[in-house]
């Protein structure tokens, strides 16, 4: 609606609430101070808009980030100045990295007229620049209708991430005419036919052609091109551990999910291979792979934007543009190479299945991690989904987990941050309220925002959260003895995390034998509320698994 229609006066706050509302924005996850009081209460006269109060403006802005992940569609959080802008720093960074649609909000004195010098205030917008897509404080009640609509556009547009405002208190009280600027039409634009012909006839010449799925790769439509390009050419792939879910992980073309830096199955089946196709790749996550000069290998790079070259990524050819467009491109023209040869690399996924089924100790207390990963698998449904903090049960997960649908395995691999694990879980039970959800926490990262029980509990979810219990920070420990240091400054005391989740009004449990962990998740996830389970976990066997008996027999194949 033009400004010309309605020239009745509001206020900026309310004009931004409107705005919001005219970007479909279901909720604001944070927690305000009092320089968004104007906001405030603007927000209370929305209809369209739920306030999802939170205990600590990093649980915030992790949630509102994992709505963005979730949904494709922006996530936004709230906070004052100061120290609950600085708050905000690692959640941006998060959905920076990451690759999610994050809309942040932050308060300011007044820029006009202000009466208390520099008390809490910092140049919020610079600290921010490094860490978002775009930052901006709005100076004028009339900027705020351009500078949302601005704001959204950007956080959605491939690659996602995050944008932030600035609203001083005299702008959200500032009167102005202006109303919420119309959400824009926009198409992406398809690869061009050039590019597309080359990629077809470098797949079509290859011999050992394989497919690299990132986080890119995780949309809907995309995942439906895939599936139709690997069923016509029977070309293996694997994802990165963002791309999780990109295609059903029991597809018997499924290789593995490249969790570790290196010596795993799936990265021999990557050396087996001359042609790489990565698609919805980029340098944020971790390499699933290393490009060397004198390799003959080449590397297509589908995406929606160009690549980031550097020292270990430098694609020969780039085809950017719509993915799913240019899958469905490339699937049209190509002919399937009765040359091909995928037997090699099938035999790496014969290999891990193998020894996957070998490393079982059902009976061992603590809990042995790939019994965890099995018996997390066998009572969770097909679109049940997981999210987790970071830790080396990442690591487990990633690799012995198969993710059935997109979007049911939330791990970080980009920022790779602790204490994310929680928010993102309340997020996935508030918007997915029928589906089964399980947080799985390392206790280190648990402990950073534990506070969010509080909130998961006021919201009424269903939800239950496992605590990886070892007193220690693991994956740091587990690094530490492979370089053969000393076991220093890592272990710590927990506390009772059943009386713990009690006083927060949840349901607290405590695994004290293997017999009773399946019993126990089936029961949490079978009743209605927040359910807290402290599960022993015994790391003992990282490093002999993950590093040494995997480098020894993907060596050999």
């Amino acid at each position: 609606m033009s400004f010309l229609q309605n020239p009745k006066k509001i206020k900026g706050a309310e004009l931004f609430i409107k705005c919001l509302e005219e970007e479909g924005v279901e909720y604001i996850f944070g927690l305000p101070g009092e320089e968004n009081l104007d906001f405030l209460e603007c927000l209370s006269k929305s209809n369209k808009i739920k306030l999802i109060l939170t205990r600590h403006e990093q649980g915030a802005g992790f949630m509102a980030a994992t709505y963005g992940r979730l949904t494709g569609k922006a996530g936004v959080c709230l906070t004052t100045l100061g120290p609950g802008a600085t708050n905000l720093v690692t959640s941006a960074a998060y959905a920076q990295l990451g690759g999610m649609p994050l809309v942040m909000i932050t308060g300011q004195k007044p820029i006009k007229n202000t009466k208390q010098g520099k008390f809490q205030i910092l140049d919020v917008v610079d600290l921010m620049q490094p860490i978002t897509k775009y930052t901006h404080q709005i100076s004028s009640a009339n900027m705020i209708a351009s500078e949302v609509r601005e704001a959204f556009r950007l956080a959605e547009e491939e690659r996602p991430g995050a944008v932030h405002l600035e609203l001083p208190e005299d702008i959200a009280s500032e009167e102005t005419r202006r109303r919420p600027l119309l959400k824009s039409i926009v198409r992406r634009p398809i690869p061009d036919e050039k590019s597309i012909n080359q990629a077809v006839e470098l797949i079509e010449r290859s011999k050992k052609p394989i497919l690299v799925l990132g986080g890119g790769a995780n949309r809907t439509s995309t995942s439906n091109m895939l599936l139709e390009f690997v069923e016509k050419t029977k070309i293996p792939f694997i994802t990165t551990q963002l791309g999780k879910g990109a295609l059903n992980e029991r597809h018997e073309n499924f290789l593995g999910c490249a969790a570790l830096s290196n010596g795993d199955f799936v990265h021999r089946a990557i050396q087996e291979s001359d042609q790489i196709i990565t698609v919805g790749q980029d340098n944020f996550e971790k390499p699933p792979f290393i490009m060397r000069e004198k390799e003959g290998t080449k590397v297509i790079h589908i995406d929606h934007i160009t690549a980031n070259v550097n020292g270990i990524y430098f694609p020969q050819l780039m085809v950017t543009g719509d993915i799913a467009n240019a899958i469905w491109q490339i699937k049209e023209k190509i002919k399937v190479n009765p040359q091909w040869d995928f037997s090699k690399m099938l035999l790496t996924r014969k290999a891990h299945l193998e020894h996957s089924e070998k490393i079982r100790d059902d009976d061992r207390f603590p809990i042995f991690p790939p019994f965890l990963v099995r018996q997390i698998r066998k009572v969770m449904p097909a679109d049940g989904i997981i999210t987790m903090d970071n830790g080396v049960y990442k690591l487990w997960f990633a690799r012995g987990y198969p993710a059935l649908h997109q979007n049911t395995v939330i791990l970080d691999n980009a920022l790779a941050s602790m204490g994310a694990g929680l928010p993102s879980a309340i997020t996935a039970a508030m918007i997915f309220p029928d589906k089964k959800v399980i947080s799985v926490c390392g206790d280190g990262g648990f402990m950073m925002n534990s506070q969010e029980l509080e909130t998961a509990v006021r919201l009424g979810v269903n939800l239950t959260v496992v605590i990886l219990n070892d007193k220690a920070y693991g994956m740091v420990k587990w690094k530490q003895e492979n370089m053969s240091f000393s076991d220093f400054g890592l272990s710590f005391e927990n506390p009772d995390f059943v009386k713990y989740a009690d006083a927060y009004g949840a349901k607290g449990y405590r695994i004290d034998n293997s017999e009773n962990l399946t019993e126990t998740l089936e029961s949490c996830l079978n009743s209605p509320g927040v359910h807290v389970i402290d599960c022993p976990i015994d790391y003992s066997e990282n490093d002999k698994i993950l590093n040494k008996d995997l480098q020894r027999i993907s060596s050999a194949l």
